[in-house]
Protein backbone atom coordinates (compact mmCIF):
# COMPACT_ATOMS: atom_id res chain seq x y z
CA UNK A 1 0.00 0.00 0.00
CA UNK A 2 0.89 3.59 -0.94
CA UNK A 3 2.04 5.44 2.49
CA UNK A 4 2.62 8.95 1.20
CA UNK A 5 0.26 11.53 -0.32
CA UNK A 6 2.37 14.81 -1.64
CA UNK A 7 5.88 14.91 -1.14
CA UNK A 8 7.83 12.09 -1.14
CA UNK A 9 10.62 12.58 0.21
CA UNK A 10 10.55 12.10 4.37
CA UNK A 11 10.67 8.41 3.50
CA UNK A 12 14.03 8.19 2.21
CA UNK A 13 16.60 6.13 3.76
CA UNK A 14 14.45 3.36 5.21
CA UNK A 15 13.19 5.59 8.12
CA UNK A 16 9.49 5.24 8.49
CA UNK A 17 8.68 3.35 5.61
CA UNK A 18 10.85 0.15 7.63
CA UNK A 19 8.32 -2.44 8.43
CA UNK A 20 10.39 -2.25 11.74
CA UNK A 21 13.80 -1.24 13.41
CA UNK A 22 15.95 -3.04 15.19
CA UNK A 23 18.44 -0.70 16.14
CA UNK A 24 16.73 -0.08 19.90
CA UNK A 25 17.78 -3.69 20.99
CA UNK A 26 14.93 -4.87 20.24
CA UNK A 27 15.92 -8.38 17.82
CA UNK A 28 15.55 -10.28 19.95
CA UNK A 29 11.78 -10.21 20.26
CA UNK A 30 11.03 -11.65 16.90
CA UNK A 31 8.77 -14.18 17.66
CA UNK A 32 6.42 -11.67 19.00
CA UNK A 33 4.02 -10.27 16.11
CA UNK A 34 5.30 -6.92 14.46
CA UNK A 35 4.15 -4.15 16.50
CA UNK A 36 1.86 -5.68 18.54
CA UNK A 37 2.67 -3.84 21.78
CA UNK A 38 2.67 -0.33 19.67
CA UNK A 39 -1.37 -1.77 18.27
CA UNK A 40 -2.07 -2.50 21.61
CA UNK A 41 -2.61 1.73 22.23
CA UNK A 42 -2.04 2.66 18.46
CA UNK A 43 -3.86 1.73 15.28
CA UNK A 44 -1.46 4.34 13.58
CA UNK A 45 0.39 7.71 13.56
CA UNK A 46 -0.02 10.13 10.23
CA UNK A 47 1.05 13.29 9.78
CA UNK A 48 -1.12 15.85 7.18
CA UNK A 49 0.20 18.68 5.51
CA UNK A 50 -0.59 21.25 3.64
CA UNK A 51 0.11 21.00 -0.36
CA UNK A 52 -0.41 24.09 -2.46
CA UNK A 53 -1.85 21.71 -5.42
CA UNK A 54 -3.89 19.24 -2.98
CA UNK A 55 -5.11 21.09 0.00
CA UNK A 56 -4.79 18.78 2.93
CA UNK A 57 -2.12 15.77 2.30
CA UNK A 58 -1.16 12.75 3.94
CA UNK A 59 2.41 13.32 4.22
CA UNK A 60 2.78 9.48 5.92
CA UNK A 61 1.50 6.80 7.95
CA UNK A 62 3.17 5.02 10.23
CA UNK A 63 3.59 1.96 10.78
CA UNK A 64 3.48 2.31 6.98
CA UNK A 65 2.22 -1.47 6.37
CA UNK A 66 -0.85 -0.19 8.29
CA UNK A 67 -4.16 -0.46 5.81
CA UNK A 68 -5.95 2.76 5.79
CA UNK A 69 -8.74 3.08 2.37
CA UNK A 70 -9.02 5.94 0.53
CA UNK A 71 -12.07 7.36 2.18
CA UNK A 72 -10.70 6.74 5.48
CA UNK A 73 -7.64 8.65 4.42
CA UNK A 74 -9.66 12.00 2.67
CA UNK A 75 -11.32 12.03 6.39
CA UNK A 76 -8.28 12.41 8.47
CA UNK A 77 -6.70 14.94 5.76
CA UNK A 78 -9.94 17.00 6.80
CA UNK A 79 -10.48 16.65 10.00
CA UNK A 80 -6.52 17.13 11.31
CA UNK A 81 -6.97 21.17 10.23
CA UNK A 82 -9.27 23.64 11.70
CA UNK A 83 -12.05 24.98 9.21
CA UNK A 84 -10.88 28.13 7.80
CA UNK A 85 -13.44 30.14 9.92
CA UNK A 86 -11.74 28.97 13.02
CA UNK A 87 -8.13 30.98 12.52
CA UNK A 88 -6.44 29.03 14.61
CA UNK A 89 -2.79 31.03 14.70
CA UNK A 90 0.05 28.71 17.51
CA UNK A 91 -0.41 25.03 18.67
CA UNK A 92 -3.79 23.86 18.57
CA UNK A 93 -4.99 20.06 19.97
CA UNK A 94 -7.88 18.53 19.34
CA UNK A 95 -10.13 15.38 18.57
CA UNK A 96 -12.23 13.79 16.34
CA UNK A 97 -14.15 10.38 15.84
CA UNK A 98 -14.73 8.86 12.66
CA UNK A 99 -16.39 5.64 11.28
CA UNK A 100 -14.10 2.82 9.78
CA UNK A 101 -14.74 2.05 6.31
CA UNK A 102 -13.85 -1.84 6.10
CA UNK A 103 -10.63 -2.85 4.31
CA UNK A 104 -8.15 -5.16 4.94
CA UNK A 105 -7.08 -5.41 9.14
CA UNK A 106 -3.70 -5.47 9.68
CA UNK A 107 -1.78 -8.32 10.54
CA UNK A 108 -1.50 -6.93 14.34
CA UNK A 109 -4.92 -5.94 14.85
CA UNK A 110 -5.43 -6.33 18.69
CA UNK A 111 -8.35 -8.91 19.71
CA UNK A 112 -10.56 -6.74 22.25
CA UNK A 113 -12.19 -9.70 24.24
CA UNK A 114 -9.28 -9.37 27.20
CA UNK A 115 -9.26 -5.54 27.55
CA UNK A 116 -12.97 -5.03 27.15
CA UNK A 117 -13.76 -7.75 29.37
CA UNK A 118 -12.43 -6.01 32.41
CA UNK A 119 -12.24 -1.87 31.16
CA UNK A 120 -15.59 0.24 32.31
CA UNK A 121 -18.21 -0.22 29.34
CA UNK A 122 -17.95 3.89 29.04
CA UNK A 123 -14.04 3.19 27.96
CA UNK A 124 -13.85 0.01 25.65
CA UNK A 125 -11.94 -0.11 22.40
CA UNK A 126 -14.50 1.32 19.80
CA UNK A 127 -15.49 -1.60 17.16
CA UNK A 128 -16.22 0.39 14.63
CA UNK A 129 -15.09 4.25 14.64
CA UNK A 130 -11.40 5.24 15.13
CA UNK A 131 -10.33 8.52 17.61
CA UNK A 132 -8.18 10.47 16.38
CA UNK A 133 -5.86 12.77 18.72
CA UNK A 134 -4.47 15.83 16.86
CA UNK A 135 -2.10 18.45 17.25
CA UNK A 136 -2.19 20.94 14.68
CA UNK A 137 0.75 23.88 14.29
CA UNK A 138 0.51 27.21 12.40
CA UNK A 139 3.08 29.67 12.23
CA UNK A 140 4.30 32.34 9.91
CA UNK A 141 7.09 30.78 7.76
CA UNK A 142 8.66 33.21 5.07
CA UNK A 143 10.05 29.80 3.33
CA UNK A 144 6.95 28.49 2.51
CA UNK A 145 4.91 29.63 -0.43
CA UNK A 146 1.85 30.77 1.59
CA UNK A 147 3.71 32.72 4.20
CA UNK A 148 2.62 30.14 7.10
CA UNK A 149 3.99 26.62 8.33
CA UNK A 150 0.56 24.33 8.74
CA UNK A 151 0.91 20.73 9.83
CA UNK A 152 -1.14 18.01 11.78
CA UNK A 153 0.22 14.82 14.03
CA UNK A 154 -2.52 12.66 14.50
CA UNK A 155 -2.77 9.78 16.95
CA UNK A 156 -5.32 7.05 15.24
CA UNK A 157 -6.44 4.99 18.29
CA UNK A 158 -9.76 3.08 19.56
CA UNK A 159 -8.97 3.58 22.90
CA UNK A 160 -10.99 6.96 23.92
CA UNK A 161 -7.74 8.02 26.68
CA UNK A 162 -8.35 11.74 25.84
CA UNK A 163 -6.27 12.87 28.38
CA UNK A 164 -3.52 10.19 27.83
CA UNK A 165 -2.96 11.07 23.96
CA UNK A 166 -3.31 14.98 23.99
CA UNK A 167 -0.77 14.90 27.09
CA UNK A 168 1.89 12.25 24.58
CA UNK A 169 1.44 14.73 22.16
CA UNK A 170 2.22 17.53 23.66
CA UNK A 171 5.52 15.92 24.30
CA UNK A 172 6.29 14.60 20.88
CA UNK A 173 4.58 16.89 18.57
CA UNK A 174 6.95 20.17 19.43
CA UNK A 175 9.71 18.11 18.70
CA UNK A 176 8.83 16.28 15.81
CA UNK A 177 8.25 19.60 14.12
CA UNK A 178 11.28 20.42 14.56
CA UNK A 179 13.28 17.40 13.80
CA UNK A 180 10.60 15.24 11.38
CA UNK A 181 10.92 11.87 10.66
CA UNK A 182 13.89 10.04 12.59
CA UNK A 183 12.32 11.56 16.11
CA UNK A 184 9.02 9.81 15.21
CA UNK A 185 10.31 6.78 14.32
CA UNK A 186 11.94 6.95 18.29
CA UNK A 187 8.88 7.69 19.52
CA UNK A 188 7.14 4.62 17.94
CA UNK A 189 9.65 2.56 18.32
CA UNK A 190 9.17 3.00 22.21
CA UNK A 191 5.69 2.94 22.21
CA UNK A 192 6.21 -0.74 20.85
CA UNK A 193 7.75 -1.19 24.49
CA UNK A 194 5.56 -0.31 26.42
CA UNK A 195 3.47 -2.77 27.86
CA UNK A 196 -0.42 -3.49 27.22
CA UNK A 197 -2.96 -1.60 28.41
CA UNK A 198 -4.41 -3.74 31.10
CA UNK A 199 -7.51 -3.14 33.46
CA UNK A 200 -6.81 -2.21 37.10
CA UNK A 201 -2.92 -1.94 36.57
CA UNK A 202 -0.58 1.14 37.41
CA UNK A 203 1.74 1.41 33.97
CA UNK A 204 4.95 3.35 33.58
CA UNK A 205 5.49 4.86 30.19
CA UNK A 206 8.55 5.38 29.17
CA UNK A 207 8.99 7.64 26.16
CA UNK A 208 11.74 10.97 24.82
CA UNK A 209 13.25 10.67 28.39
CA UNK A 210 10.21 11.39 30.47
CA UNK A 211 7.88 8.24 31.90
CA UNK A 212 4.13 8.86 31.94
CA UNK A 213 2.28 7.08 34.99
CA UNK A 214 -1.42 6.29 34.47
CA UNK A 215 -3.76 3.84 36.10
CA UNK A 216 -5.92 2.18 33.57
CA UNK A 217 -9.25 1.87 34.86
CA UNK A 218 -11.19 -1.05 35.49
CA UNK A 219 -15.04 -2.34 35.72
CA UNK A 220 -14.34 -3.35 39.36
CA UNK A 221 -13.22 0.38 40.63
CA UNK A 222 -15.33 2.21 42.99
CA UNK A 223 -16.47 5.23 40.94
CA UNK A 224 -14.35 7.93 42.64
CA UNK A 225 -14.74 11.33 42.28
CA UNK A 226 -11.80 12.36 43.59
CA UNK A 227 -8.43 11.77 41.67
CA UNK A 228 -6.82 8.31 42.80
CA UNK A 229 -3.57 8.84 44.97
CA UNK A 230 -0.21 8.90 43.29
CA UNK A 231 1.61 5.32 43.67
CA UNK A 232 4.82 4.41 44.21
CA UNK A 233 7.40 6.24 42.43
CA UNK A 234 10.04 2.92 42.54
CA UNK A 235 12.48 5.07 43.20
CA UNK A 236 12.37 5.68 38.82
CA UNK A 237 14.52 8.13 37.24
CA UNK A 238 13.80 10.61 35.78
CA UNK A 239 9.99 10.87 38.09
CA UNK A 240 7.28 9.67 36.69
CA UNK A 241 4.67 12.59 35.03
CA UNK A 242 1.59 11.35 37.14
CA UNK A 243 -1.52 11.40 35.02
CA UNK A 244 -4.66 11.37 37.14
CA UNK A 245 -6.90 10.11 34.69
CA UNK A 246 -5.89 8.54 30.96
CA UNK A 247 -9.80 9.90 30.07
CA UNK A 248 -10.96 12.59 32.54
CA UNK A 249 -11.84 15.87 30.78
CA UNK A 250 -11.52 19.50 33.04
CA UNK A 251 -15.25 19.31 33.58
CA UNK A 252 -15.96 22.37 34.79
CA UNK A 253 -13.54 24.10 31.88
CA UNK A 254 -15.91 22.56 29.02
CA UNK A 255 -19.03 23.58 31.01
CA UNK A 256 -17.92 27.14 32.28
CA UNK A 257 -20.58 28.91 29.41
CA UNK A 258 -23.22 26.12 30.05
CA UNK A 259 -23.27 25.42 34.15
CA UNK A 260 -27.33 27.06 34.19
CA UNK A 261 -28.42 24.26 31.76
CA UNK A 262 -25.94 21.20 32.75
CA UNK A 263 -29.30 19.02 33.78
CA UNK A 264 -30.85 20.31 31.12
CA UNK A 265 -27.78 19.14 28.77
CA UNK A 266 -27.58 15.92 30.97
CA UNK A 267 -31.16 15.35 30.06
CA UNK A 268 -30.67 15.87 26.21
CA UNK A 269 -28.02 13.38 26.89
CA UNK A 270 -30.08 10.81 28.66
CA UNK A 271 -32.51 11.01 25.86
CA UNK A 272 -30.32 10.46 22.96
CA UNK A 273 -31.71 13.87 21.53
CA UNK A 274 -29.34 14.85 18.46
CA UNK A 275 -27.75 17.65 19.02
CA UNK A 276 -25.06 19.94 17.38
CA UNK A 277 -22.43 21.48 19.01
CA UNK A 278 -21.49 24.88 16.76
CA UNK A 279 -18.23 26.33 18.97
CA UNK A 280 -15.46 28.84 17.46
CA UNK A 281 -12.66 26.16 17.25
CA UNK A 282 -12.28 22.58 16.75
CA UNK A 283 -9.93 22.42 20.59
CA UNK A 284 -13.19 24.10 22.17
CA UNK A 285 -15.91 22.16 19.72
CA UNK A 286 -14.25 18.82 20.27
CA UNK A 287 -13.60 19.33 24.58
CA UNK A 288 -17.57 20.15 25.00
CA UNK A 289 -18.79 16.98 23.18
CA UNK A 290 -16.90 14.82 24.78
CA UNK A 291 -17.88 15.90 28.06
CA UNK A 292 -21.28 15.93 27.26
CA UNK A 293 -20.77 12.42 26.31
CA UNK A 294 -19.21 11.39 29.31
CA UNK A 295 -22.09 13.35 31.58
CA UNK A 296 -23.79 10.19 31.97
CA UNK A 297 -21.30 8.10 33.30
CA UNK A 298 -21.51 4.85 34.43
CA UNK A 299 -23.63 4.85 31.52
CA UNK A 300 -22.31 3.94 28.24
CA UNK A 301 -23.17 6.60 25.79
CA UNK A 302 -24.70 4.60 23.16
CA UNK A 303 -25.32 6.93 20.28
CA UNK A 304 -23.44 8.48 17.62
CA UNK A 305 -20.77 11.76 18.92
CA UNK A 306 -18.63 13.59 16.54
CA UNK A 307 -16.32 15.86 18.57
CA UNK A 308 -14.72 18.13 15.64
CA UNK A 309 -17.09 17.56 12.34
CA UNK A 310 -16.66 19.30 8.77
CA UNK A 311 -18.41 19.60 5.29
CA UNK A 312 -16.04 17.34 4.14
CA UNK A 313 -16.68 14.13 5.45
CA UNK A 314 -17.66 11.28 3.58
CA UNK A 315 -20.58 11.21 5.90
CA UNK A 316 -22.35 14.65 5.63
CA UNK A 317 -25.16 13.66 3.71
CA UNK A 318 -25.92 10.91 5.58
CA UNK A 319 -25.74 13.09 8.57
CA UNK A 320 -27.61 16.04 7.21
CA UNK A 321 -30.26 15.11 5.43
CA UNK A 322 -33.50 16.46 5.44
CA UNK A 323 -35.91 13.53 4.19
CA UNK A 324 -35.45 11.29 7.84
CA UNK A 325 -35.89 12.78 11.15
CA UNK A 326 -32.20 13.61 12.43
CA UNK A 327 -30.21 11.12 13.43
CA UNK A 328 -29.46 9.97 17.34
CA UNK A 329 -26.00 11.79 17.27
CA UNK A 330 -24.06 15.03 19.06
CA UNK A 331 -21.97 17.26 16.53
CA UNK A 332 -19.39 19.17 16.75
CA UNK A 333 -18.67 21.54 14.18
CA UNK A 334 -16.96 25.02 13.87
CA UNK A 335 -18.46 26.16 10.21
CA UNK A 336 -21.26 29.04 10.32
CA UNK A 337 -22.56 27.16 7.39
CA UNK A 338 -23.48 24.38 9.41
CA UNK A 339 -26.83 26.13 10.84
CA UNK A 340 -28.42 26.88 8.01
CA UNK A 341 -27.80 22.92 7.18
CA UNK A 342 -29.02 21.65 10.57
CA UNK A 343 -32.10 24.27 10.65
CA UNK A 344 -34.50 21.10 11.57
CA UNK A 345 -32.51 19.43 14.11
CA UNK A 346 -34.37 20.01 17.26
CA UNK A 347 -31.07 21.20 19.77
CA UNK A 348 -28.54 23.51 18.85
CA UNK A 349 -26.14 25.11 20.87
CA UNK A 350 -23.93 28.03 20.03
CA UNK A 351 -20.96 28.76 22.46
CA UNK A 352 -18.79 31.92 22.05
CA UNK A 353 -14.94 32.59 21.98
CA UNK A 354 -14.07 31.38 25.65
CA UNK A 355 -12.62 33.85 28.38
CA UNK A 356 -10.24 32.25 30.39
CA UNK A 357 -10.80 35.09 33.04
CA UNK A 358 -11.29 33.99 36.93
CA UNK A 359 -14.97 34.69 36.68
CA UNK A 360 -17.83 33.15 35.85
CA UNK A 361 -18.27 33.94 31.65
CA UNK A 362 -21.54 34.96 30.51
CA UNK A 363 -24.01 32.00 30.37
CA UNK A 364 -25.68 31.23 27.06
CA UNK A 365 -29.53 31.41 27.23
CA UNK A 366 -32.27 28.85 26.73
CA UNK A 367 -33.70 30.49 23.22
CA UNK A 368 -36.43 29.18 20.60
CA UNK A 369 -35.23 27.79 17.63
CA UNK A 370 -37.06 29.76 15.67
CA UNK A 371 -34.83 32.42 16.52
CA UNK A 372 -32.00 30.57 15.12
CA UNK A 373 -30.51 32.80 12.33
CA UNK A 374 -28.03 32.08 9.65
CA UNK A 375 -26.13 35.00 9.66
CA UNK A 376 -24.06 35.88 13.05
CA UNK A 377 -26.31 33.45 15.36
CA UNK A 378 -25.67 34.81 19.08
CA UNK A 379 -24.47 32.25 21.86
CA UNK A 380 -27.46 30.46 23.39
CA UNK A 381 -29.32 26.80 23.47
CA UNK A 382 -31.63 27.01 20.70
CA UNK A 383 -34.53 24.42 22.18
CA UNK A 384 -37.80 23.74 22.70
CA UNK A 385 -37.00 21.17 25.34
CA UNK A 386 -38.74 21.74 28.57
CA UNK A 387 -36.15 20.02 31.33
CA UNK A 388 -38.69 17.08 33.56
CA UNK A 389 -36.45 17.88 36.58
CA UNK A 390 -36.31 21.29 38.36
CA UNK A 391 -33.27 23.02 37.93
CA UNK A 392 -30.63 22.63 41.16
CA UNK A 393 -29.81 26.40 42.11
CA UNK A 394 -27.39 24.66 44.91
CA UNK A 395 -24.88 23.59 42.64
CA UNK A 396 -24.65 26.76 41.17
CA UNK A 397 -24.34 28.31 44.21
CA UNK A 398 -21.49 25.94 44.96
CA UNK A 399 -19.00 26.40 41.86
CA UNK A 400 -20.17 30.27 42.57
CA UNK A 401 -18.52 30.19 45.71
CA UNK A 402 -15.63 27.84 44.66
CA UNK A 403 -15.16 30.71 41.82
CA UNK A 404 -14.86 33.12 44.66
CA UNK A 405 -12.79 31.74 47.11
CA UNK A 406 -10.67 30.71 44.12
CA UNK A 407 -10.56 26.71 44.53
CA UNK A 408 -8.57 25.58 42.06
CA UNK A 409 -10.19 24.48 38.67
CA UNK A 410 -9.89 20.25 39.50
CA UNK A 411 -11.59 20.71 42.68
CA UNK A 412 -14.59 22.52 40.78
CA UNK A 413 -14.60 19.88 38.12
CA UNK A 414 -14.80 17.19 40.59
CA UNK A 415 -17.87 18.66 42.33
CA UNK A 416 -19.07 18.65 38.95
CA UNK A 417 -18.43 15.15 37.93
CA UNK A 418 -19.69 13.71 41.53
CA UNK A 419 -22.93 15.76 40.92
CA UNK A 420 -23.73 14.02 37.53
CA UNK A 421 -22.74 10.70 38.82
CA UNK A 422 -24.87 11.04 41.48
CA UNK A 423 -27.76 12.39 39.32
CA UNK A 424 -27.30 9.06 36.69
CA UNK A 425 -26.82 7.01 39.60
CA UNK A 426 -30.09 8.25 41.43
CA UNK A 427 -31.75 7.49 37.54
CA UNK A 428 -30.32 3.98 37.34
CA UNK A 429 -30.77 2.48 40.58
CA UNK A 430 -34.08 1.51 40.52
CA UNK A 431 -34.14 0.36 36.92
CA UNK A 432 -30.88 -1.90 38.44
CA UNK A 433 -33.55 -2.96 41.28
CA UNK A 434 -36.11 -3.89 38.76
CA UNK A 435 -34.18 -5.69 36.54
CA UNK A 436 -32.43 -7.88 39.54
CA UNK A 437 -35.93 -8.43 40.19
CA UNK A 438 -36.12 -10.64 36.99
CA UNK A 439 -33.39 -12.62 37.76
CA UNK A 440 -34.87 -16.25 38.73
CA UNK A 441 -34.16 -17.96 42.13
CA UNK A 442 -31.84 -19.78 42.62
CA UNK A 443 -33.39 -22.77 44.12
CA UNK A 444 -35.47 -22.96 40.46
CA UNK A 445 -31.21 -23.83 38.67
CA UNK A 446 -31.03 -27.27 38.60
CA UNK A 447 -28.08 -29.33 37.09
CA UNK A 448 -30.13 -31.95 34.62
CA UNK A 449 -32.19 -29.01 32.97
CA UNK A 450 -31.77 -26.10 30.94
CA UNK A 451 -31.69 -22.95 33.31
CA UNK A 452 -34.81 -21.09 34.23
CA UNK A 453 -35.41 -18.10 31.80
CA UNK A 454 -35.35 -14.10 32.84
CA UNK A 455 -38.58 -12.66 33.21
CA UNK A 456 -39.37 -9.48 30.48
CA UNK A 457 -39.19 -5.85 31.69
CA UNK A 458 -42.55 -4.73 31.71
CA UNK A 459 -42.08 -0.76 31.57
CA UNK A 460 -45.46 -0.63 33.47
CA UNK A 461 -44.38 -2.50 36.29
CA UNK A 462 -41.16 -0.78 36.60
CA UNK A 463 -43.46 2.34 36.55
CA UNK A 464 -45.81 1.36 39.05
CA UNK A 465 -42.71 0.17 41.58
CA UNK A 466 -41.40 4.22 41.36
CA UNK A 467 -44.02 4.99 44.08
CA UNK A 468 -41.95 3.16 46.75
CA UNK A 469 -38.42 2.72 45.07
CA UNK A 470 -37.79 5.51 42.95
CA UNK A 471 -34.87 7.90 42.39
CA UNK A 472 -36.95 10.36 45.54
CA UNK A 473 -34.88 7.73 47.81
CA UNK A 474 -31.65 8.87 46.48
CA UNK A 475 -32.07 12.53 44.89
CA UNK A 476 -33.51 15.50 46.20
CA UNK A 477 -34.80 17.10 42.48
CA UNK A 478 -38.21 16.95 42.23
CA UNK A 479 -40.07 17.10 38.90
CA UNK A 480 -41.66 14.62 36.22
CA UNK A 481 -39.40 11.80 36.83
CA UNK A 482 -41.96 9.27 35.64
CA UNK A 483 -41.75 11.05 32.03
CA UNK A 484 -38.39 11.12 32.20
CA UNK A 485 -38.28 7.39 32.07
CA UNK A 486 -41.25 6.89 29.74
CA UNK A 487 -38.54 8.85 27.47
CA UNK A 488 -35.64 7.10 28.37
CA UNK A 489 -37.19 3.88 27.55
CA UNK A 490 -37.38 4.91 23.85
CA UNK A 491 -34.15 6.62 23.98
CA UNK A 492 -30.76 4.17 22.10
CA UNK A 493 -29.43 4.03 26.02
CA UNK A 494 -32.14 2.27 27.65
CA UNK A 495 -31.69 -0.11 24.53
CA UNK A 496 -27.83 -0.30 25.25
CA UNK A 497 -28.66 -0.71 28.89
CA UNK A 498 -30.89 -3.43 28.71
CA UNK A 499 -29.06 -5.39 26.60
CA UNK A 500 -26.09 -4.99 28.51
CA UNK A 501 -27.20 -6.14 31.89
CA UNK A 502 -29.98 -8.84 30.14
CA UNK A 503 -26.42 -10.22 28.91
CA UNK A 504 -24.29 -10.00 31.70
CA UNK A 505 -27.34 -11.33 33.57
CA UNK A 506 -27.29 -14.38 31.02
CA UNK A 507 -24.47 -15.31 31.65
CA UNK A 508 -24.06 -15.44 35.29
CA UNK A 509 -27.17 -17.75 34.98
CA UNK A 510 -25.26 -20.10 32.86
CA UNK A 511 -22.55 -19.94 35.41
CA UNK A 512 -24.67 -20.55 37.98
CA UNK A 513 -26.18 -23.84 35.87
CA UNK A 514 -22.35 -24.94 35.43
CA UNK A 515 -21.66 -24.84 39.55
CA UNK A 516 -24.66 -26.39 39.76
CA UNK A 517 -23.91 -29.14 37.55
CA UNK A 518 -20.03 -29.36 39.45
CA UNK A 519 -22.09 -30.20 42.80
CA UNK A 520 -24.00 -32.64 41.21
CA UNK A 521 -23.52 -36.18 41.43
CA UNK A 522 -22.21 -36.96 37.69
CA UNK A 523 -21.53 -40.54 38.19
CA UNK A 524 -25.38 -41.21 39.46
CA UNK A 525 -26.35 -39.27 36.95
CA UNK A 526 -25.00 -41.62 34.34
CA UNK A 527 -26.12 -44.71 35.63
CA UNK A 528 -29.36 -44.76 33.66
CA UNK A 529 -28.06 -42.93 30.59
CA UNK A 530 -27.88 -43.48 27.07
CA UNK A 531 -24.39 -42.82 24.93
CA UNK A 532 -26.34 -40.05 23.12
CA UNK A 533 -27.17 -38.06 26.25
CA UNK A 534 -23.83 -38.66 27.86
CA UNK A 535 -21.84 -37.55 24.71
CA UNK A 536 -24.20 -34.87 24.44
CA UNK A 537 -23.43 -33.66 27.93
CA UNK A 538 -19.56 -33.91 26.91
CA UNK A 539 -20.28 -31.19 23.98
CA UNK A 540 -22.54 -28.95 26.22
CA UNK A 541 -19.93 -28.85 28.92
CA UNK A 542 -17.28 -28.24 26.58
CA UNK A 543 -19.29 -25.62 24.71
CA UNK A 544 -19.47 -23.97 28.37
CA UNK A 545 -16.07 -24.21 29.42
CA UNK A 546 -14.47 -22.55 25.92
CA UNK A 547 -17.04 -19.73 26.65
CA UNK A 548 -16.26 -19.59 30.55
CA UNK A 549 -12.19 -19.48 29.81
CA UNK A 550 -13.02 -17.02 27.17
CA UNK A 551 -13.85 -14.99 29.89
CA UNK A 552 -18.17 -14.98 28.79
CA UNK A 553 -18.42 -16.28 32.05
CA UNK A 554 -18.52 -15.03 35.62
CA UNK A 555 -16.86 -18.67 36.82
CA UNK A 556 -14.12 -19.28 39.43
CA UNK A 557 -10.91 -21.03 38.45
CA UNK A 558 -11.74 -23.82 40.81
CA UNK A 559 -14.82 -24.49 38.93
CA UNK A 560 -13.40 -24.08 35.67
CA UNK A 561 -11.07 -27.33 36.80
CA UNK A 562 -14.10 -29.29 37.82
CA UNK A 563 -15.62 -29.23 34.74
CA UNK A 564 -12.47 -30.60 32.88
CA UNK A 565 -12.50 -33.14 35.53
CA UNK A 566 -16.16 -33.83 34.46
CA UNK A 567 -15.59 -33.94 31.47
CA UNK A 568 -12.56 -36.56 31.33
CA UNK A 569 -14.59 -38.93 33.96
CA UNK A 570 -17.52 -38.48 32.06
CA UNK A 571 -15.63 -39.46 28.51
CA UNK A 572 -13.46 -42.29 30.16
CA UNK A 573 -16.95 -44.30 31.30
CA UNK A 574 -17.50 -44.58 27.42
CA UNK A 575 -16.35 -47.40 24.85
CA UNK A 576 -12.74 -46.83 23.36
CA UNK A 577 -14.16 -45.93 19.86
CA UNK A 578 -16.21 -42.99 21.23
CA UNK A 579 -13.15 -42.11 23.59
CA UNK A 580 -11.57 -41.66 20.36
CA UNK A 581 -14.17 -39.63 18.58
CA UNK A 582 -14.21 -37.18 21.45
CA UNK A 583 -10.40 -36.73 22.23
CA UNK A 584 -8.53 -37.14 18.75
CA UNK A 585 -4.73 -37.64 18.76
Amino acid sequence: MEVLVGPGPRQAGGGLGAARSTSSGRAARTTEVPWARFSAWLECVCVVTFDLELGQALELVYPSDFRLTDKEKSNICYLAFPDSHSGCLGDTQFSFRMRQCGGQKSLWHVDDRSYNSKAPLALQREPAHYLGYVYFRQVKDSSVKRGYFQKSLVLVSRLPFVRLFQSLLSLIAPEYFEKLAPCLEAVCNEIDQWPAPVPGQTLNLPVMGVVIQVRIPSRVDKLESSPPKQCDQENLLPAPVVLTSVHELDLFRCFRPVLTHVQTLWELMLLGEPLVVLAPSPDVSSELVLALTSCLQPLKFCCDFRPYFTIHDSEFKELTTRTQAPPNVVLGVTNPFFIKTLQHWPHVLRIGEPKMSGDLPKQVKLKKPSRLKTLDTKPGLYTSYTAHLHRDKALLKRLLKGIQKKRPWDVQSALLRRYLLELTQSFIIPLEHYMASLMPLQKNITPWKSPPQICPFRQDDFLQSLEHAGPQLTCILKGDWLGLYRRFFKSPHFDGWYRQRHKEMAQKLEALHLEAICEANIEAWMKDKSEVEVVDLVLKLREKLVRAQGHQLPVKEVTLQRVQLYIDTVIGSLPKDLQAVLCPP
